[in-house]
């Protein structure tokens, strides 16, 4: 590497990298652990985003490994750890812990992170290291673990993996291009649009299952908004949201959101 001044690390690691030299001058990477994230992403947090990206673009990585074991366990699938012989402890990722994993990851934490930041005018997009081909990995034939008596085992390698190639095509594009912030999109005033739908769920009364809290609540609305918009049309709901069907059905589910729910308020 050359000589530890300014202009020449940034244009090594621009060219090492592939970005251009002005991005890197003012991109930050942030580490969101889930610790930080179990409550959902705080107002502080956002704010204090908000603030560095005024004159910084960011890419944001973020955990959640204790919700993916809580939703685990709630699904009936018992999570299974094991350590390797130099000490660290990882999750066995077998077909159902992978398919759950994904499901809580890229479908529930992510966009809660880009509705937190959306809401604060933030123009914000989630992606998973499958989107774009960001992330490649090769799948782990072997696993060694060492038992409580400290014997090694030889398991089988599920469907963990190591990254073998990341491709920062995409991130590059929304860094350098980035996209216009479309009024109906986000909104003149997205933090009062979203309390506006917030506020019209709880003064329905009956219509909010009990127990629930502030934010079930404003999830709930913004899913009846998206299936309204769309004529009850759960595929393209679920485009609007963001996520997948098979979740917008689950919190339909969950939500107690019927058919004939949405009809009436719609009438």
């Amino acid at each position: 590497m050359p000589e530890h001044n300014d202009g020449n690390r940034r244009n090594y690691r621009a060219e090492e990298y592939g970005f251009p030299s002005d991005v890197i001058t003012m991109l930050l990477v942030i580490k969101m652990g889930g610790s930080i994230l179990k409550e959902g992403a705080s107002s502080d947090l956002v704010s204090d985003l908000k603030e560095l990206l005024k004159e910084n673009k960011a890419v944001l990585f973020h955990g959640g490994g204790v919700e993916v074991t809580e939703i685990a366990a709630k699904l009936g699938k018992e999570q299974k750890f094991i350590v390797s012989p130099e000490g660290f402890r990882s999750r066995y990722t077998d077909k159902e812990t992978i398919e759950i994993y994904t499901m809580v990851m890229a479908g529930k934490i992510n966009k809660q992170i880009v509705l937190a930041l959306q809401s604060q005018g933030i123009a914000a997009v989630g992606l998973s290291g499958l989107d774009g081909a960001i992330l490649k990995a090769e799948r782990k034939k072997k696993l060694i673990a060492v038992d409580e008596r400290g014997r090694k085992k030889v398991m089988d390698g599920g469907y963990t993996g190591k990254i073998s190639k990341v491709n920062a095509d995409l991130i590059q594009l929304l860094l350098e291009k980035g996209w216009e912030k479309r009024e109906e999109d986000l909104g003149k005033k997205p933090i009062e649009d979203l309390l506006d739908i917030l506020f019209e769920e709880l003064s329905k009364g009956s219509a909010v299952p009990q127990g629930m809290d502030m934010i079930s609540t404003l999830e709930r609305g913004l899913i009846l908004r998206a299936l309204q918009k769309t004529k009850g049309n759960q595929v393209q709901a679920a485009q609007l949201l963001g996520i997948n069907r098979g979740t917008l059905r689950g919190k339909m589910e969950r939500y107690h959101i019927k058919k004939e729910v949405l009809v009436a308020e719609e009438e």
